[in-house]
This record gives C-alpha cells, structure tokens and sequence, in this order.
C-alpha cells in the first residue's frame, strides 16, 4: 500500500502506468498479507475444485436472481470486508498506542501507508460493510414482509450485487497492485487532484465507488419499484412493516442521492484525467463545491445507513415484547420527516470552512430539527417495551446496547450542531467517536440485531443464543473503551488524522482505546465462531414452523427457508400485524383447497458477466491501459446487447411442484405441533 513513486512517467501503450515496481515487495506488512491471501485463496479454489462445486455455485448462486440468496451473498461479502476493514482498524489503533513509545516516535507505519490506511478503512467500513449489510437485508426481508414473490427487477437485483462486487474486489487488489488513495476517505481536492495524488491511489477510489455506486443505484430503483408497486392485496402503505417503511425511504435517499455521488466523481475523474478545472483553485474552479456536493450526499447516506436499522429496532422490539408496536403512525411520519430533512443538513460537516454567520446558524439549526423525529423513535420503542412481556433474546440485547451508544451519539451530535462549539471539535476526535458513535453504535448494531434476528428464516435455524449475547457484551464493553478515550482526547486537543504525536499524556488514553480495539475484536471472532458452530449444530436449531420468534409480520408465515417462489398464493393483508392476527384467530397454516401455476424469473449469466468487463474496463482505467479499457466497455455493452435478445428469461412453476413443497411444510409444522409441550399454544393446520 505504500508508494515511493514520486516520478510518473508516460504510460506505456501495452501496459500503461503497470510496471514491475508497482507491486509493492519492498512492505513486509503487505507482503506477509498478500502470502496469507494467496495461501487461503488457493485453498479454497482447490477445495471447490475438489468437490466438484463449480457448477453447484454458478447454477444456484453466481447466476441466481432469487432475491434470498442474492441478500445472502451481499452479507457473507460484507463480513468478509468487515475483517479487511477492522484489521486496518486495528493497525491504526496500535500505530497510535505505540507511536509515542517508539524511540523515533513514529510508529511503526511509514506516514504514507498509514495515510492509505485510513482512508481504506473509511471506505471499506461505509461502502462496502455498512452498505451491503443493509441491502442484503432489506433483499431477504422486505419481499417477504410485502408479499412479493421477488423484487421488480431481478436482473437488475443481480447485476447490482456483482457490480458492487467488483467495487470491492478494486478496492482489494489496490492493496497488493499499486496503492490505495492516501486523502481521507472523501478524497477531498486538492489533495485528490493529479499535481498531488499523481499515481493510481485515487484512480482506485475513484473507479471502485463509481462503479460499486451505480449498482446501489440500480438497487434504490429497485426496491422503490418493489415496495410501491408489488405489494400483496389490501396491504396499503399504513399496513406495511416498519422495515419496509424504513427501507422504502432509505432507497428514496438512495435514488436522490446517490447520483449526486455519481456526478461529482465524474467530475473529479475529469479533472484528473482531462485536464479539466471543475475542483482546482485556478482556471475558475473551485474546490468548495466539492466539498458541498460530496456532502450532499454523504449526509443523506447516513441516514440510508442508519434508518433501515431504525426499522430492524422497530420489528424486534414488537415481537420481543409481545405487543403491538406503540405509535406506529408517528414512527412512519418520523422517518419521512428524516428522509427529507437530511438534504438540508449537509453543511454541519464544514462549519469551519467560512460560510459564514447566517448560513452556519440555518444549518445549525436544521441540525437540531432532525434529531426531534429521531428522539421520537426512541421513546416508541421504550412505551412499547413498557409493560410488554420482554424476552431478552439475543436480538433485544443488541436492541438495549443500540438503546444506550445511540443515546450519547445523538447528544453528542447536537453538540455539534452548535456552530460555535463545532468550530472547537471539528477537527478533533470527539467527532471521529461521535462517527462510529451513531454508526457502529447506531446503524451496525441493528445490522447485527437484524441479521440474529432474520437469520433462521434465511436458512431454516437460529443462531446460537448464548454465543450472540457474548457478541453483543463484548462488542458493547469494546466500544465504550474503543472510543470514550476519544471524546476524552478530543477535549484535550488531539487533532483527527494524527500517526504520531510527543504529547505523553495522551498515551494513556490511547492504550484504552487500543485495548478496546482488542475487544471488539474478540466480539467479532465470537461472531463468526457463532455462524460456524450454528451451522455445526443445525439440527439441534432446526425450525419446523418457520416461525421461531413467534412473530407478527408476513415473513414468518411461511417455511424457513422460503421457497424459492415465497408465497404458494399471495395473501390478502388485513393488518400490519396480519400474521400474528391470523394465528390469534386460528387462521394461520391454513391449507388452500388448490393451488396455481407461478411465474418466475430465470437466473442469468449477464450480471456475471457485465460485473466482469466492468472490473476489467475499471482495472484498465486505473493503469491507463486505453486499449483494454475499450475492449472492457465494449464488453459490457455486447454483454447486455446479448442479454436483451434471450428470449427465455421466465418459466411457470408447475402446480404438483408446488403443492409437493407447500405439503411438506405443512407436515413439518404438524411434526413440531405433535413436540410442543402440553402448555404451549398448538399450531392449528385446516384444510
């Protein structure tokens, strides 16, 4: 990741800016980690290649455009980039717990790699965790809660995921192929701009976020077209689940914001390729406006990231304390009232950059507005816990822990709302742990609450209980010692960005810091420990009913795992809690006298395979190699030309298939009705 070019030379016609010195062999960090990648990659091909699994994959899950196994693939590569993200995390933490300590008193990172460092981490945390954790979510979940037998557009479902893919894999191979952007992970100009940044790192940034972008894009458009228009009979928009509310206005924000993104890396790509001067201080550019388009997406991507988790904290709470969810008709308002008073807070972010006196206290103030819809969140999750039967699952753990980080983050932030006292801590790190406060304390809290709670119904078997609250407790404890130290040094004046420091009072507090680092990172090992002893133990996990949590919404009214069509017959929705109403009335697993014929979508090669030129038109891009970056974009374009020719991109599910599937539910429901204890209510199956 660190670069000694400090010379560009013109790019060769073959191979453009790549040469042999761009692999970085001089790193012992990245070349233990790049033995480590190649040893486990290897691995795992030859296990594949082994067992004979190349087809398995490519028929049910490369090619597939079932919304269920596309979520579970965007998780499953989210947690993947979750050990990339946090190992850059954890150098940083230790550079800076050992920097004053080191007899030069610098560390043991060069500045430049560390400088790479945090703005990998930054992006892969926000981009490629944060992001793809919530959209796989919202993939399995919302067509399920709606009805739906799949998403509008399930080519496009694909095409997004792979798309987003190969903005990861860039992100990746910049770490052993060149360097990664050293500019913070908004790659402000002009430090972004050629005369500073004149090798490949920004290149990176610029090509693996335009084009993991357009596919979020792709999937805002998507869900706003599921949620709108594929919603089962009788479910009105104040009938739907509030993670489906939650979701619809998070990828409202997507539709609006995201092509802000979009335009102004296009923008800056041209500033750094052609010569233009929409971002550089002369030739009548101005860097300024980079800096308010980028927020005016970034701030409404916060709350893209964090209402969806608002929506997983709405479900769990109703179903964990048995009762109807308290003020659903304020919850909705509040979340529209968010999702419009985000595009009118982005210039918190650069108070101090000399608006001036009206325009920061406008905004200042809309700062404070749209904390008063989220504070109404709070408090109807509280009145619904309030007299409910509260079971402490491991769901509600994360719940209570989001409760309490979520709570400090919000005031915190209003805080810094208050342009006079933002001046103080903008650049400090009181603001870098109001951040991760409403992330990490906010949005991946419900992430991880969203995926224990869902988990079962994406697979037919729960988590481990007890391994998902150890999780929950150690994340929890390592937070508040991974980031309490730095409301602490932000208030003594230790400035963000910093790799090494002589103030020795500041040690301390870092060491805690480092040190909660640790435990987070124990958090995390639990958790994928979890995944893998659950899988181990599945049959003693296994849920017959489809419905272990005993729950209020559509989702739970089929079998675990769905089918593949979801629903044998959409139903009529009468309630937002229509699934705990029907077993509350004796109406639930009631068998239909018959059954239809079901039209589904075919899975496709195309996403694939345009995913696949795009990686090779963005890898082209990044080394200058024209030639390959036309071959690349003309693939893309064939690729899809082709794909709109098939003439077979649908089939009918055949009725004995269906009733096949839909009987064995049924008997395997029967099957755990005969296992419930006498107490228990029975499971009442009519035909």
């Amino acid at each position: 990741m660190a670069s000694n070019h400090t010379v560009v030379t013109e790019p060769h016609f073959l191979f453009g800016k790549l040469t042999f010195d761009s692999i970085p062999y001089h790193d012992p960090i990245l070349v233990t980690t790049f033995s480590v990648v190649v040893i486990g990659s290897i691995g795992l091909l030859g296990a594949i290649t082994y067992f004979g699994k190349w087809k398995y994959l490519w028929d049910n899950w490369f090619t597939s455009v079932d919304h269920k196994k596309i979520g579970i693939m965007y998780i499953l590569t989210a947690l993947i980039m979750l050990i990339r993200g946090f190992s850059d995390a954890l150098l940083m933490r230790s550079q800076q717990a050992i920097a004053l300590a080191n007899e030069s008193g610098a560390g043991y990172l060069p500045p430049e790699h560390y400088d790479q460092i945090f703005t990998a981490h930054g992006v892969i945390m926000i981009f490629f965790v944060a992001m793809p954790l919530i959209v796989g979510l919202m993939n399995i979940v919302v067509p399920l809660q709606i009805g739906a037998r799949d998403v509008a557009f399930p080519f496009l479902n694909s095409l997004s995921f792979w798309l987003f893919v190969v903005g990861a894999l860039m992100l990746n191979i910049s770490l052993f192929l060149g360097e990664f952007a050293a500019t913070g992970w908004l790659a402000y100009p002009p430090l972004s701009g050629i005369d500073y940044s004149p090798w490949v790192g920004v290149d990176y940034w610029l090509w693996s976020l335009q084009i993991s972008g357009i596919g979020t894009l792709l999937t805002g458009v998507n869900f706003v077209v599921t949620i709108l228009r594929m919603r089962a009979p009788g479910m009105s928009l104040m009938k739907m689940p509030v993670f489906t509310w939650t979701s619809l206005c998070a990828n409202v924000l997507i539709v609006a914001a995201f092509p802000i993104l979009t335009v102004t890396i296009t923008l800056l790509t041209l500033d750094r390729y052609m010569g233009t001067h929409f971002f550089t201080g002369d030739m009548g550019g101005n860097q300024m406006m980079y800096v308010n388009l980028i927020w005016a997406w970034g701030h409404p991507e916060v709350y893209i990231l964090i209402l969806p988790a608002f929506g997983v904290f709405s479900e769990v709470t109703a179903t964990f304390s048995r009762k109807r969810l308290f003020g659903y008709s304020s919850l909705v308002w509040a979340t529209a009232a968010i999702m419009l008073l985000s595009f009118v807070v982005w210039l918190h972010h650069f108070f101090t950059m000399g608006a001036g006196a009206s325009v920061n206290a406008f905004f200042g103030i809309a700062t404070m507005i749209i904390s008063i819809p989220t504070g109404v969140k709070l408090f109807n999750w509280l009145f619904t816990m309030y007299k409910g039967r509260v079971e402490y699952t491991s769901p509600m753990w994360w719940t209570v822990a989001f409760f309490i980080t979520f709570t400090i983050g919000g005031m915190t932030g209003v805080m810094l709302a208050i342009p006079a006292a933002n001046y103080v801590l903008h650049n400090s790190l009181f603001l870098v742990a109001h951040f991760h406060n409403v992330i990490i304390g906010g949005a991946l809290f419900g992430y991880f609450a969203g995926i224990t709670y869902w988990f079962p119904k994406a697979t037919g078997f729960t988590l481990n209980e007890t391994l998902g609250k150890w999780a929950c407790g150690l994340w929890t404890v390592g937070f508040f010692l991974a980031f309490m130290p730095l409301y602490v040094l932000g208030f003594m004046g230790m400035t963000r960005r910093l790799n090494y420091y002589e103030n020795p009072v500041w040690n301390m507090w870092l060491l805690v810091a480092g040190a909660g680092a640790l435990i987070i990172l124990c958090g995390i090992l639990v958790q994928f420990y979890q995944i893998f002893a659950s899988i181990r133990d599945q049959r003693h996990n296994r849920d017959m009913t489809g419905d272990p949590w005993n729950g209020r919404t559509l989702e739970w009214s089929i079998s675990s795992p769905p089918p593949f069509y979801n629903f044998a017959l959409l139903p009529a929705v009468r309630d937002r809690d229509h699934f705990h109403d029907m077993k509350n009335l004796g109406l639930a697993y009631k068998k239909p006298k018959q059954y239809h014929r079901i039209h589904m979508p075919k899975n496709t090669w195309a996403g694939v395979v345009i995913s696949g030129f795009s990686l090779v038109m963005g890898m082209a891009m990044v080394w200058h190699i024209w030639w390959l970056a036309i071959l690349g974009t003309l693939g893309m374009i064939g690729s899809f030309i082709v794909y709109t020719f098939e003439k077979q991109k649908d089939y009918y599910v055949e009725i004995d298939e269906v009733e096949a599937i839909e009987n064995a539910h049924y008997e395997r429901v029967a099957h755990a009705n005969d296992k419930r204890d006498d107490n228990a209510a029975p499971v009442t199956i009519s035909i």
